[in-house]
């Protein structure tokens, strides 16, 4: 695809940017000029900000393949002998979906494993209520992921910091509105699964003018960092404030839908810049989602992302479980096809 399409590709990865002199450093020492540069990193998983946390210590991740791969491992061992479950996100993570998913799919595996009756499962998670999301909410995802997990004997922890993580127990600290310490949690668990805080990568971390102290690329609602106008940035690694005070950080997700309309107003924008023009392409910040439970699941959306919004609507059922798979099937044959996007696949990214 990239052949066809005559893009190059420069696997050594990416060491340093040096917006200065409009180049990049990558990891062999060589160096890439440019005239415009698009950050579309993704997030360094700050697995270290935690002791004991991701792969490397006692908690399973989904972040990468490879991390999945492990996870499942784990899981089939946890088939084989059950125990109890602590499934959520770490202070600092701004990506709750997947956590909300992937303590539903589990649950629906081991029931249909038959274990599920040996496998105690707790919700661990920084949002100041069940279903906030980093969104203060949708619709009444509140209501309707409390539900789900009282139908399904998912017991949680909300405003939890994950202080430390050992072998087999994790450590978590309950705090009250005003963050002092509510409670204090030793969980046990066989099998484990956080969703770590992210971060910017090394790459661009501590570039001054281009990113915050988190190292998010800090940008315009044209894509364009302020600082040097022809870097733009899209994806995970743009700088979003929280949508508002809560007593432990809680991070907004960039979810698909609004990544992809990123991507369409960053090149629209550079296609006018080299026209001569200036930059009009505003990305529409909506979120569309589908929360697979692994049977059925929770739809939602919000126009815009950030209150207030227009649109603020879910839905349950059993549809969305259909949605999801079909999505899926549909996303995996654009990648091997080479499309960005269809016709009716724009128009939607327009509304």
């Amino acid at each position: 695809t990239f052949k066809r399409r005559g893009i190059a590709l420069r696997p050594e990865g990416a060491k340093k940017v040096h917006p200065k002199e409009n180049r990049i450093e990558l990891n062999d020492g060589s160096f890439v000029d440019y005239d415009y540069l698009i950050i579309a990193t993704g997030p360094d998983l700050a697995f270290d900000e935690v002791p004991g946390l991701g792969p490397a210590g006692h908690t399973q991740s989904i972040c990468h393949i490879d991390h999945a791969v492990a996870a499942r491992a784990r899981f089939d061992e946890l088939v084989r002998k059950p125990g109890p479950i602590v499934v959520g996100a770490v202070q600092g993570a701004s990506c709750y979906g997947p956590a909300y998913e992937f303590a539903f799919i589990l649950d629906t595996a081991l029931r249909k494993a038959r274990v599920r009756d040996r496998v105690p499962m707790t919700f661990v998670t920084p949002e100041p209520y069940i279903g906030h999301l980093g969104l203060d909410g949708v619709g009444d995802t509140k209501g309707l992921l409390e539900s789900a997990m009282r139908d399904r004997h998912i017991k949680w922890v909300t405003n939890a910091k994950v202080a430390s993580v050992d072998a087999g127990v994790m450590h978590v600290e309950e705090v009250n509105d005003d963050g002092t310490t509510k409670a204090k949690h030793d969980l046990p668990f066989a099998f484990s699964m956080m969703l770590p805080a992210f971060r910017g990568v090394p790459a661009v971390m501590g570039v001054e003018g281009m990113v915050n102290p988190r190292g998010f690329v800090t940008i315009d609602k044209h894509q364009r960092n302020q600082t040097y106008p022809n870097v733009f940035a899209i994806g995970v690694c743009v700088a979003i404030p929280p949508v508002g005070k809560t007593p432990l950080p809680v991070g907004v997700p960039k979810t698909g839908f609004m990544i992809e309309s990123m991507v369409t107003a960053t090149a629209e924008n550079i296609g006018a810049l080299l026209r001569g023009e200036e930059p009009r392409a505003v990305a529409t910040w909506n979120a569309v989602c589908l929360a697979d439970f692994g049977d059925e699941g929770i739809a939602f959306v919000a126009q815009p992302q950030i209150p207030p919004r227009n649109v603020n609507w879910s839905s349950q059922g059993k549809w969305v479980h259909a949605a999801k798979v079909g999505f899926e099937k549909y996303f995996l044959h654009k990648v091997r096809q080479g499309k960005s996007e269809t016709f009716y696949e724009g128009l939607a990214l327009d509304v």
